[in-house]
């Protein structure tokens, strides 16, 4: 439903469950004035006279009894300074549901509504405090997985991201303006000199854009994680590696072929890159109608997933399985691991790329951890703060790219300016949805609803 810019919301800012504290917020012009009717100060403080960025100390309490529902300190905060440059209380209670439950009844029944997923970072974002890229990040930070992706979240809450398309944009509005202007004076006609300028101007951009987009691979995972499939036959060691790979027993490993039947997945932080770990049923031919099922996924997985790691036993002879394992992975991004190193090598393999562990002693498995990191990053390194990690910048970003290529085209082959103008105007609105100057209500609303309530 479509939300009421004017009124005075409120929600539970911390997570449900107990805890030591919990945070009921308020934004609003009414903030000040419904906090004061529930909120008595031992020392008759007023919510509404005392200073900004102050705290006070008190009690919450039913106004009509009197009564005491909670101990709390309550944080006073007047606009414009605030995080949604709006009049804000943050009323901290005890962590318990109950206490703050009962609190954010009592203010909703004193003239307060109850904010909307996102709402109040919404409100930072439509009264100019934040643009629509630091807004997106907020709910990044909320999610980060590693302390890399917190820091690629933090960079562009701090507007790092905004700041490099704010560039981009002030040079395709440039750009803009002198195509416009030979349409506003079609007499002076486009000079060879004019023409020139204005393609040197356009492949300046769309190099900084395709070194953004770029980035994109490295920011999914460090947003998303890098998904990670663990692919052989039975008993290689492949749920071994896992557990080394965790430092603890997650999978169950007997010399049982088939003991895993379905996909194990866990989270795994590799050197501040979050890793989506999965460890896959053995490949083989089988009967069973489970197996056959985790067979069925080992091979989809292999597919679809970011990396694959290709195990297999060095103590044996290759198998045909191992063979068609090997035939069928992709070298970008497959690694082959030569498991049971601690063993006689009998597998007769001597690629220099194989990367050869003992998942039972832990040992190559440091060698193996930078040969994933190579494989995430693409071999080169990559901060955390220069990455663009939301697919809808990337989906911009890519018809921005495809807008200024088309100018390009058009200006080599002598198009009237006015469809030129076409093209660089599309750039720039796609540049615009990023940020949120040209991004439509809709597509507002499906942002801000990924965000929890209170925040």
């Amino acid at each position: 439903m479509p939300m009421e810019e004017h009124r005075t919301i409120a929600a539970i800012s911390t997570p449900v469950g107990q805890g030591g504290i919990g945070i009921v917020r308020l934004s609003g012009r009414d903030a000040l004035g419904i906090a004061g009717k529930v909120f008595r100060s031992p020392k008759k403080k007023s919510i509404a006279t005392t200073p900004s960025h102050r705290i006070l100390y008190g009690h919450v309490v039913e106004p009509g009894t009197g009564e005491i529902v909670d101990e709390v300190l309550v944080s006073v905060m007047k606009a414009p300074g605030t995080y949604t440059r709006e009049d804000m209380v943050e009323i901290h209670c005890h962590g318990g549901p109950v206490p703050l439950r009962r609190v954010l009844e009592l203010l909703l029944h004193n003239g307060a509504g109850l904010a909307e997923p996102g709402e109040f970072t919404r409100r930072a974002f439509l009264n100019g405090r934040i643009d629509l890229a630091q807004a997106e990040s907020v709910l990044d930070m909320i999610n980060a997985l590693t302390v890399q992706g917190q820091k690629a979240a933090m960079s562009q809450l701090s507007g790092g991201l905004s700041e490099k398309i704010t560039a981009v944009r002030e040079q395709v509005i440039e750009l803009t303006a002198m195509v416009e202007a030979h349409i506003d004076f079609p007499d002076e006609g486009m000079e060879t000199l004019s023409l020139e300028d204005m393609l040197r101007r356009a492949e300046v951009i769309t190099g900084k854009l395709k070194k953004l987009i770029d980035t994109s691979s490295y920011g999914r995972i460090l947003r998303d994680g890098l998904r990670t499939a663990i692919i052989g036959r039975p008993n290689v060691g492949k749920s071994s590696l896992l557990n080394a790979l965790l430092e603890h027993d997650r999978a169950i490993v007997t010399e049982v072929p088939g003991t895993t039947r379905d996909v194990i997945e866990e989270y795994l932080n590799m050197g501040g890159m979050p890793m989506k770990i999965m460890d896959t049923a053995g490949i083989r031919e089988v009967r069973d109608m489970a197996e056959q099922e985790g067979v069925r996924r080992s091979l989809r997985l292999m597919d679809e997933a970011d990396l694959v790691l290709l195990v297999l036993d060095g103590s044996e002879p290759l198998h045909d399985t191992d063979r068609q394992l090997i035939e069928k992975s992709v070298p970008r991004n497959t690694i082959t691991v030569m498991n049971k190193c601690d063993l006689p090598d009998r597998a007769a393999l001597h690629d220099k790329s194989i990367v050869k562990i003992s998942a039972k002693d832990r040992t190559g498995l440091d060698a193996l951890k930078e040969r994933i990191a190579d494989a995430a990053t693409g071999g080169h390194p990559v901060s955390a703060h220069s990455v663009v990690t939301n697919t809808r910048h990337v989906h911009a970003l890519e018809k921005t790219l495809h807008s200024l290529e088309s100018f390009q085209e058009g200006l080599s082959v002598n198009t009237p300016p006015e469809f030129l103008s076409v093209d660089l105007r599309a750039a720039l609105d796609a540049l615009g949805e990023i940020l949120g100057a040209t991004t439509p209500e809709d597509v507002l609303n499906r942002i801000f609803s990924t965000f929890c309530i209170g925040k």
